[in-house]
């Protein structure tokens, strides 16, 4: 007969619980603080407003595009050899797929302030000469920057709006709580399906210089620190190995990351990510990329840095590509921090990080 063990002291049960980032940082410092110390020229960097879209280019431009469609995605416009997909927020579009003999990371893209702040972008080095986007949906300018170890990153300026209300928001559901039932003598009911995308949220690289790679990017742009992780050396010294940075728009709030990056021994891109209406919405879209077929990478769980609920995939290319929902929003007045990388600081819940996901 076996016996349980009765331990000494009850389990404490588990909460969620919102917390304000300057309790909960780690080793925080300021935003003020950082830049006085990097010496960083505020004047001198490309503002940037937010991230607009992701370029990838594929060999079998339909398989991508089923995929892309079963993700979420809604195709805006297609030519022979490009593809532009949206989602239901305020961009024309969220991807763009473009036909090339080899599968291949084209860069995020990001919306510039001004034609000013493009044609400063210009004399950064490694920048190309300004494209006018003549086929594109919504049109505008674009030029692409290639950074030290090779990857590209985009700047446009000049893209038309999409029109308010073009596309149908999903509902805002009710939750009735234990104490609190506001939702009285309404059932909740789903349609199966794709997730549908709203927006780009972020995106991030595996660098093998992590030091130049950061300082190009946290100086030529209005790119902030939001968190720093970083490995214990034997001289007792600590050395970052990973960065999650956002967009500074001063005192309006945004993304906990809009960029990140982290060492490797191998430089590549290690994935996209898209957000979507709610929890619901994410288990029935991994329900749906599962039913076709399609390999799961991580997920469904919750981000610890960024608070994200995530849901990791590859596409038909071999990339990876997420979905997420409920991420964190800060400001200029959020801390900067910093605290120690390992598998335990990537989630609080969710299935046991894959060695495919590290690498």
């Amino acid at each position: 007969m076996t016996s349980v063990v009765q331990s000494s002291r009850p389990t404490s049960p588990n909460r969620g619980t919102g917390i304000s980032a300057d309790l909960v940082v780690e080793n925080p410092q300021s935003l003020e603080e950082w830049r006085k110390e990097m010496g960083i020229d505020v004047s001198k960097q490309v503002r940037l407003v937010k991230l607009s879209h992701m370029r990838y280019q594929h060999k079998d431009m339909d398989k991508i595009t089923v995929f892309m469609q079963d993700f979420g995605m809604r195709i805006v416009k297609r030519t022979d050899d490009k593809i532009w997909l949206g989602g239901y927020g305020d961009d024309q579009y969220v991807y763009v797929v473009e036909k090339g003999t080899e599968d291949k990371f084209l860069g995020g893209v990001y919306l510039v302030e001004s034609e000013a702040e493009l044609e400063k972008a210009t004399r950064i080095p490694g920048a190309s000469k300004i494209e006018v986007l003549s086929d594109a949906p919504g049109g505008g300018r674009r030029i692409t920057i290639i950074d030290p170890e090779g990857f590209p990153v985009n700047l446009i300026f000049g893209q038309d709006p999409v029109p308010a209300n073009q596309l149908p928001t999903p509902e805002k559901l009710v939750y009735n709580f234990e104490d609190e039932k506001k939702r009285i003598n309404k059932f909740q009911r789903f349609k199966e399906g794709p997730a549908a995308v709203h927006k780009l949220g972020h995106y991030g690289l595996c660098v093998g210089d992590f030091v130049t790679q950061w300082k190009f990017y946290l100086i030529n742009f209005n790119l902030v620190p939001t968190d720093w992780l970083y490995v214990d050396e034997k001289d007792g010294s600590m050395r970052d190995v990973a960065l999650f940075a956002h967009i500074d728009r001063g005192e309006d709030y945004v993304d906990h990351h809009t960029f990140f990056m982290s060492t490797n021994k191998k430089s590549h891109v290690h994935h996209c990510s898209f957000e979507v209406h709610d929890f619901d919405t994410q288990l029935l879209g991994h329900q749906w990329l599962a039913e076709q077929g399609y390999k799961s990478v991580w997920g469904v769980g919750r981000h610890i840095l960024g608070s994200q609920i995530f849901d990791y995939w590859w596409d038909t290319s071999g990339f990876m590509i997420e979905h997420y929902a409920d991420g964190d929003q800060i400001n200029c007045k959020t801390p900067i921090g910093r605290g120690p990388a390992g598998d335990e600081s990537l989630a609080v819940w969710g299935p046991e990080v894959p060695a495919t996901f590290l690498e």
